[in-house]
């Protein structure tokens, strides 16, 4: 063990270590591979991996593959990247549910020939009104009380495909009025005559999740099957199944609360129809709260691994603010993304006491807290830009209400000089076409007496910029819990949660930018060159997050 416990998990943990119960522990992450994973599966697979980290044990990486319906090769590819990207490494080779079909399905005989389990034959609308309610007890189904040899029969002419889907399935022999639904015999196996991603056709009856997961649990030798809440309704029939079989070892299942935020949704169906409808672009569109959409969108990976820590693991629920996890992402960044500047609306400058060939190399700091992380070389010529929120003609504004420049007045350009603001022209429509401005002589990196600039602004040299692509990204939705009450989710989505910006120039080393590789735009925000598309002739650049959170503004 590396640390000190930090939650009822943990200290259950060094309990169970400290009796000997165990001389090691065993857990695992068991996704469905029909999805890409997002900000829930995030936390969880930080306290399955985390737990195991600290305590020196192992977790394994299990799919869930028992519905080859909705299940696909990418799936599974992305949440392998997704868990190594997160900092985790499983052990051994990733495992699957389909390795243990056949034991799965000879443990259902078992339980056929020991009177547990039955083949029934209801339609689906039969069987939830024999189900009962959560006042009611069922009723047992009529064909219930089959001979041990008919449900054998019947259960391998299943296996072997002489029914059609859905005609009949094999439920366990439990109690049709216990006060647990879950009890009240559940489907062990469905007849799917679907192709399967692992076992292509080898199958066509699959086992109930419910079935799967503890007898995988235990041929894994887990310790600690750790799930989100949810599944407690679960543990009777997982625990029942383990006491009616011989499995090789007795896994305990637990429980913590699943991590809810605000101003986002998590149902895997309700992100596919995201993508479906073309709300968003992919699985890993930038506003999508999948691990592959934060990669993309330049979330570091340690700042989900701190905000797992921040929101705690415990059997409380609750929702998480998203702010929460933008304060995360903004305190990683802010300590070690390097500086950069780009203008995303830009003005021409030109300097009147310079020559039209004039450029000089300036150094500039990469970082104005970390020198270690040493500096650049910026140009600056004859004609530079700045950004049009930079300027106003009226003179009259206070330093105190405007920090920038004005006509007549100065302002310190972003690690160079100070410049002087003379004179400006408009086009047809009143907009500010281009400032003349003078340089103030020895002013580089130095006051200058008798000239106070307002402020500091960033800027770049016309002459090396390079054009760039920029996506301003902001929060999908607008409305705090978009997928409660009777509206539909979509009806909140952010109209603005998207702006393409075409306009923007950039100093001239963005253009090499590793992709992935985040950068503060001074006075702009955070942002990343994209993964995929960011290339150095057609720079493109997605926005992390801003400076400063604008939503508390608008609360």
């Amino acid at each position: 063990m590396t640390d000190k416990p930090s939650n009822f998990l943990a200290t259950i943990i060094e309990d169970d270590l400290a009796s000997g119960k165990h001389k090691s522990i065993h857990t695992r992450f068991p996704p469905e591979p029909n999805g890409y994973l997002h900000i829930g599966h995030a936390k969880s697979i930080c306290v399955n991996f985390g737990l195991a980290k600290q305590f020196g044990g192992s977790c394994n990486l299990r799919f869930d593959d028992t519905n080859p319906e909705k299940e696909e090769q990418q799936y599974i590819n992305s949440i392998q990247e997704d868990v190594r990207w997160l900092g985790f490494e499983w052990q051994g080779e990733p495992k699957y549910a389909s390795d243990y079909f056949q034991q799965l399905y000879d443990w259902a005989l078992l339980l056929i020939e020991n009177g547990d389990a039955y083949v029934c034959e209801l339609t689906p609308e039969q069987m939830r009104e024999y189900r009962g309610t959560l006042t009611e007890p069922g009723k047992n189904s009529p064909y219930r009380q089959r001979r041990v040899a008919e449900n054998l029969d019947l259960f391998q002419r299943m296996k072997s495909g002489e029914f059609a889907d859905g005609s009949m399935v094999l439920r366990a022999k439990i109690d049709m009025a216990s006060p647990n639904i879950n009890m009240r015999d559940p489907i062990l196996y469905r007849i799917r005559k679907k192709t399967h991603h692992q076992t292509g056709d080898q199958w066509c009856i699959y086992p109930s999740y419910d079935y799967t997961h503890g007898q995988s649990d235990a041929l894994e030798g887990i310790t600690h099957s750790i799930c989100t809440l949810e599944f407690e309704d679960h543990k009777p029939l997982y625990e029942w199944l383990l006491s009616k079989l011989p499995v090789p070892c007795q896994p305990k299942q637990y429980e913590f609360a699943r991590l809810n935020v605000n101003y986002t949704v998590t149902s895997k169906r309700k992100l596919k129809k995201l993508v479906d409808e073309g709300v968003v672009n992919g699985w890993d569109d930038p506003r999508m709260p999948t691990i592959a959409g934060m990669r993309r969108r330049g979330v570091p990976a340690v700042a989900l691994r701190t905000f797992a820590e921040m929101v705690g693991t415990s059997r409380a629920g609750g929702v998480v603010d998203l702010g929460m996890l933008e304060y995360a992402i903004r305190e990683e960044l802010n300590q070690n993304a390097p500086r950069a500047m780009a203008v995303l609306r830009p003005l021409e400058v030109v300097i009147s006491n310079r020559p039209d060939d004039w450029q000089e190399q300036l150094s500039v700091s990469n970082h104005p807290q970390r020198p270690e992380l040493g500096e650049r070389k910026v140009a600056i010529s004859q004609r530079l830009y700045i950004d049009q929120n930079d300027f106003n003609t009226d003179n009259s504004l206070s330093r105190k209400k405007f920090k920038r420049l004005v006509p007549g007045d100065y302002v310190r350009l972003r690690g160079g000089y100070i410049i002087k603001a003379e004179s400006f022209t408009q086009d047809a429509n009143g907009q500010v076409s281009q400032i003349v401005a003078s340089l103030v002589e020895g002013s580089l990196g130095t006051d200058v007496e008798g000239v106070k600039p307002r402020g500091v602004i960033h800027w770049v040299c016309a002459n090396s910029c390079i054009d760039a692509e920029i996506r301003l990204y902001d929060r999908l939705f607008n409305h705090e819990t978009p997928d409660k009450g009777g509206d539909d989710f979509l009806q909140h989505v952010n109209p603005s949660s998207l702006q393409l910006v075409s306009t923007a120039k950039l100093e001239a080393s963005l253009a090499q930018a590793a992709p992935e590789t985040v950068f503060q735009f001074e006075r702009e925000g955070y942002f990343v060159a994209d993964r995929y598309l960011h290339q150095s002739d057609k720079p493109l650049f997605n926005m992390t997050i801003g400076l400063r959170d604008v939503w508390q503004s608008k609360a």
